[in-house]
């Protein structure tokens, strides 16, 4: 029983990383904008958030740089393929290598040191006593409430029963459509990477101030593309894409598991299970099922620019 807490309890903790970046390119996309930048965003949050606790030992504070300089790194991305409408895949891509870069090079002064201050566990009473799963789900740190509970539930309000989120929604599937009727596609989309970005930034504070609080090079390990992947699973929808998160930081947990615990599985195998996964749960769901294709559907006007011209 204790092993099955451990388990689960290591799955909501890397889980909501993931789920943190997969909500922020729901956002991204769901306005018609493949944000490929989320790897790269989240190197800079992480090492921001380090740097930033190192210097003032406040994690909030921490938190609150990461999703600043996530926004920052996403305007530029904003601006290059919203604006000047430049190839959506080309920018993203080339923001997860200036990401990468830039956060490997001034990430060198607090590469191996453990961080100061984190996101301590805050234990609910009552629900922390519920054997194996209270101490798994209710004794996390305060930013998993938040990522689990509140985050996907105020974007699915906004996305699906606000006026704003149905225009962004417009945004994505019919862009000229919604600019004849005065919304302004521009700026939501502009608006939309931003927040998305923002996002991806607070997703790598996550992993530094909460999961594994010390940065080091490549730490990220992938993790900003699994999002952009658990995005198609999810079907572009915000709650299922915080639930695949958890499920993907199950597979993870898994991994860590077996290797502390010493299975006869080689590592290498083990640490490819949440690629593996990834794979799988997109590709067997579609070929398994036909229904789950129209589901797992794009929205139709994402990654192409808007040209008002051309309506």
């Amino acid at each position: 029983m204790a092993l099955l807490s451990d388990l689960l309890g290591h799955a909501v903790l890397s889980g909501s990383v993931l789920a943190l970046g997969a909500l922020g390119e729901v956002i991204a996309e769901r306005a018609g904008v493949l944000d490929l930048g989320v790897e790269g965003l989240m190197s800079l949050g992480a090492v921001v958030a380090v740097m930033t606790v190192t210097a003032t030992p406040h994690p909030w504070l921490g938190l609150l740089a990461a999703g600043l300089v996530g926004g920052l790194g996403a305007g530029v991305l904003a601006l290059s393929s919203v604006v000047l409408r430049a190839n959506q895949v080309l920018c993203g891509v080339a923001i997860t290598f200036l990401g990468l870069g830039l956060s490997s090079v001034i990430g060198r002064s607090v590469a191996g040191i453990p961080v100061s201050a984190v996101f301590e566990p805050v234990s609910i009473p009552v629900l922390s006593s519920i054997p194996v799963i209270g101490p798994a789900f209710f004794s996390q740190n305060v930013l998993v409430y938040l990522i689990y509970l509140v985050l996907p539930a105020l974007v699915h309000f906004w996305m699906f029963r606000t006026r704003s989120g149905l225009d962004l929604r417009a945004v994505g599937e019919n862009p000229a459509a919604a600019d004849a009727v005065g919304v302004p596609v521009m700026k939501l989309r502009a608006v939309a990477v931003i927040l998305g970005g923002v996002l991806a930034g607070l997703a790598g504070a996550d992993l530094t101030l909460a999961v594994v609080p010390v940065w080091s090079d490549g730490m990220i390990a992938g993790r900003g593309w699994i999002a952009v992947a658990l995005v198609i699973f999810a079907g572009y929808r915000p709650v299922v894409a915080v639930l695949s998160g958890l499920l993907f930081g199950l597979v993870t947990a898994i991994g860590f598991m077996g290797q502390a615990r010493g299975w006869p599985v080689a590592p290498a195998i083990l640490n490819t299970l949440p690629y593996l996964g990834t794979v799988a749960c997109i590709i067997v769901p579609m070929l398994a099922f036909a229904k789950l294709r129209s589901a797992m559907a794009a929205p139709a006007a994402l990654g192409t620019p808007y040209y008002r011209s051309g309506r």
